[in-house]
């Protein structure tokens, strides 16, 4: 069987610390969505790993990591994110790639700026969501044709077949551009020399990454057989769902539990336990709906003491209260089984807490997310703080303050599940098992 770890707020919610974690209880991490757009900010003794794609798992010296199919990868940032631990070699034999995978080229990336400057929705303007886009349009290049293309050659039938399906990309991608980019008006030269970089681009990953790239899902299929146990890692949140989220200022991918199954090959029937992850607050990164946001001193104080900074871009996160609302309706979107409640130190400033309990919305109180979210209004109830007392690093459940307490019970029943893992901290050792 095998077990999730799922973010249930907008992102940015720790759960890269949690698989850190976690990973030593499994044999195998499992990436199964989104992009280097996603960042999961891991501190182990004091030295900080800034993962994007590689799997959460990798600090533990025995767990394979898989980036599964789900997953778009752009080669080169891949490789760059290799260079942390020593470079390629380093994991061969500890890290696989799902040949299904797709692959992001550099004028996704383009693409993607292109269209922000359009419609701003927020993106890290990585080329993730035109990568996608050409994966549902099924004229997308995936990992295999990238092995093939170090294994066969560009001369060879296979080769030859990438270069013509990635010639119409090119040619595609330009015509897409808007009037700005300086490729939208190229000419069959500029197409030639376009197809000339990408090719030698991508045979450049290819002899790095080749021996990464197999079938993942035979492999998962394998360790079930041999009664591996395996952990399986969202990225983003569950408020950022293509389907369920504040749309259009989602993600491109499915970030809830069922996605896991389409982007591992996994079964439903083979996950057991759902572990939902969120912080003690709220942020979000980029624009969109954001009930509890707080753009006075408070939110301040949340961004300072939380060091609230994207790990992918840098960019200052949106902060704001606790949202009970939106937390159980990803819980219950999710199926989860448990909560681990991320950076609870971060109130240790705070004199009084205010969690929202409703919204106000078109004239009349709900306690549901509606789809039309940014029309809506928080209604908070409060609860006292524990400024001057401490949550930070504390190890033990009955050594938090009451008030602390008080606010972990208050969250379980608002909510519906319980709050099973409390991080105080952000290096691995600052966790309350409960």
């Amino acid at each position: 069987m095998a077990d999730l770890i799922v973010g249930i707020q907008w992102g940015d919610e720790g759960k890269g610390k949690v698989v850190d974690v976690l990973a030593q209880r499994y044999d195998y991490v499992v990436r199964y969505q989104g992009g280097h757009n996603a960042g999961h900010t891991i501190v182990v003794d004091g030295h900080k790993y800034a993962l994007h794609l590689i799997p959460s798992g990798v600090i533990t010296p025995h767990c394979i990591n898989i980036i599964g199919n789900g997953v778009v990868i752009e080669p080169h940032a891949l490789i760059h994110e290799l260079e942390q631990f020593g470079g390629a070699e380093a994991l061969l034999g500890r890290l696989f790639v799902s040949d299904r995978a797709h692959i992001i080229l550099s004028l996704h990336g383009e693409l993607d700026s292109s269209l922000e400057r359009q419609n701003a929705i927020g993106t890290t303007k990585k080329g993730i969501g035109p990568c996608y886009t050409d994966k549902i349009a099924r004229v997308g290049l995936r990992a295999c044709d990238l092995r093939n293309l170090y294994e066969c050659g560009r001369d060879s039938e296979q080769g030859k077949i990438i270069i013509q399906k990635l010639s119409k990309r090119l040619q595609s991608f330009i015509e897409s551009l808007d009037s700005n980019v300086e490729h939208s008006t190229a000419t069959g030269n500029e197409i030639a020399r376009l197809l000339e970089e990408n090719l030698a681009s991508l045979e450049s990953a290819a002899k790095i990454l080749a021996p990464f790239i197999t079938d993942t899902t035979a492999l998962l299929w394998e360790a079930q057989e041999q009664g591996k146990k395996i952990l399986l890692e969202g990225a983003q949140g569950s408020m950022l769902d293509i389907d369920h989220g504040t749309y259009p200022f989602v993600t491109s991918s499915t970030t809830i539990a069922a996605g896991a199954s389409a982007g591992s090959g996994l079964a439903p029937r083979d996950i057991d336990y759902v572990l939902g992850i969120m912080k003690a607050y709220c942020t979000r990164v980029g624009h969109g709906p954001f009930p509890t946001e707080d753009s006075g001193a408070r939110g301040e104080i949340l961004r300072d003491k939380g060091a609230e900074f994207g790990t992918t871009t840098g960019r200052e996160r949106r902060c704001g209260e606790f949202d009970a609302l939106a937390a159980r309706y990803a819980c219950k979107l999710n199926g989860c089984s448990a909560i681990a409640l991320m950076k609870l130190d971060v109130l240790d400033h705070l004199e009084e807490l205010r969690i929202c309990v409703g919204y106000e919305y078109k004239g009349r109180r709900i306690e549901y997310v509606p789809s039309d979210l940014e029309y809506a209004k928080p209604i908070y109830e409060r609860m006292i703080g524990w400024a001057g007392k401490q949550c930070k690093g504390v190890k033990d459940y009955d050594a938090l303050p009451e008030e602390a307490k008080a606010y972990i019970t208050r969250l379980e029943e608002l909510v519906g599940v319980k709050i099973a893992l409390i991080s105080t901290g952000a290096d691995r050792s600052e966790t309350i098992y409960r």
